[in-house]
């Protein structure tokens, strides 16, 4: 029996189509060697390593008034002024567009895929076509940031979710010069080099002005931001930002 060289099964795996399944180069990337897209918030983009991964599946989650919305409004903001086109998946339509203006997105190159349905509608069936929306931005390319907007989602709706949904998207988005981002109020999803932006509020974080002895403005808050991802395997990295409001609104009694 005469024995196969490697040079010999590389081309025999070459004829059948199997040639990126063994001995491939593909194997000598370092799979965390990533295009990065900057978010231009310094401290984030210092702790990110310079920024979100392109080409992978990343998240920013937290509870209600941690910053998540600042966040994302920040990374699309990033993205218009570098001259890309950005997109956000707003399930349940809760995207305020005033605040996005005031962060400086350009909405000349941003989309905007509108979610919500009446009430008689199942939930499920509404995340379903958000899903799908994402699947089509996926392989229709040609954004710089890609946002699928998740928060309140139910917990029996997100378990409903099968996990190879996650583990398909992971694999459509590889190689691609897209930033994804899921946005949650619980770990969703991430690919191999992607991250998770856990934000936590800071205990008395709330910063006022205009204090009288009748109101006072809501002036932002203070939050903290935890990278987490295989790309960082030491612990702690994070960093402390501070979220400001629009000066027309959020005036409250005090």
């Amino acid at each position: 029996m005469s024995i196969l060289t490697k040079t010999d099964l590389e081309n025999l795996l070459q004829e059948k189509n199997l040639g990126n399944t063994f001995f491939s180069d593909t194997y000598d990337k370092d799979p965390f060697d990533v295009s990065l897209a900057s978010t231009e918030i310094a401290r984030l983009d210092t702790e990110l390593g310079g920024g979100l991964p392109r080409g992978h599946l990343s998240e920013i989650v937290g509870a209600h008034s941690t910053g998540r919305m600042s966040v994302m409004h920040a990374v699309f903001a990033a993205a218009t002024n570098r001259g890309e086109f950005v997109a956000l998946i707003d399930t349940f339509d809760t995207f305020d567009p005033e605040s996005g203006a005031e962060a400086g997105i350009d909405f000349s190159r941003f989309l905007w895929i509108r979610g919500g349905a009446d009430s008689n509608e199942p939930m499920s069936h509404i995340v379903s076509r958000s899903l799908k929306a994402l699947e089509c931005l996926v392989h229709a390319g040609g954004f710089g940031v890609v946002a699928l907007d998740l928060v309140d989602l139910p917990e029996r709706v997100f378990r409903r979710i099968p996990f190879t949904t996650w583990k398909r998207l992971t694999h459509a988005v590889k190689d691609q010069p897209t930033a994804y981002l899921l946005i949650g109020d619980r770990s969703i999803a991430r690919s191999v080099a992607g991250v998770t932006l856990r934000l936590e509020s800071r205990k008395k974080a709330t910063r006022w002005s205009c204090k009288s002895t009748h109101s006072a403005l809501l002036h932002g808050f203070d939050i903290v931001v935890r990278v987490i991802g295989t790309r960082f395997p030491q612990e702690g990295r994070h960093c402390q930002l501070f979220a400001s409001m629009p000066a027309y609104s959020h005036i409250s009694n005090f």
